[in-house]
């Protein structure tokens, strides 16, 4: 186990943790039948978000929940969805790293979490 420290890192981690994501039965469909993600786009941008999220620099540039909204209007996220996607991003940082910033990752995590559940249903709602 390492400290979770470079961009090799953040590469490892989005990698690994997507391994799982798509071949999930509770969230692998949304990626897979619903956004139908290129992979080969798609991942350089996580690389960057995630970057961005954990070591404050700026590479990303998007609108993740802007992202979401369409794909909540055709499929409902719903709390058990983040819950999964959680819980494998959780699991996908235990297997590969250790310290404070591991820590830290999963921190972020549980906060884009709870903020884009609470978003998705909201708009679900308007």
């Amino acid at each position: 186990m390492k400290n979770l420290e470079t961009r090799e890192d953040i590469e490892l981690l989005v990698n690994s943790f997507y391994d799982k994501v798509v071949k999930d039965e509770t969230i692998g469909f949304f990626f897979n039948e619903i956004a139908k993600v290129d992979w080969d786009k798609h991942l350089p941008k996580m690389y960057s978000f995630w970057e961005s999220i954990i070591f404050g620099q700026m590479t990303y540039k998007g609108n993740p929940m802007g992202a979401h909204f369409p794909i909540n209007e055709i499929q409902a996220m719903e709390q058990k969805h983040f819950d999964k996607w959680l819980e494998l991003w959780r699991k996908t940082i235990e297997e590969n790293f250790i310290g404070e910033t591991a820590s830290l990752a999963i921190y972020k995590a549980e906060n884009i979490a709870k903020l884009m559940a609470f978003k998705m249903d909201l708009a679900r709602r308007l």
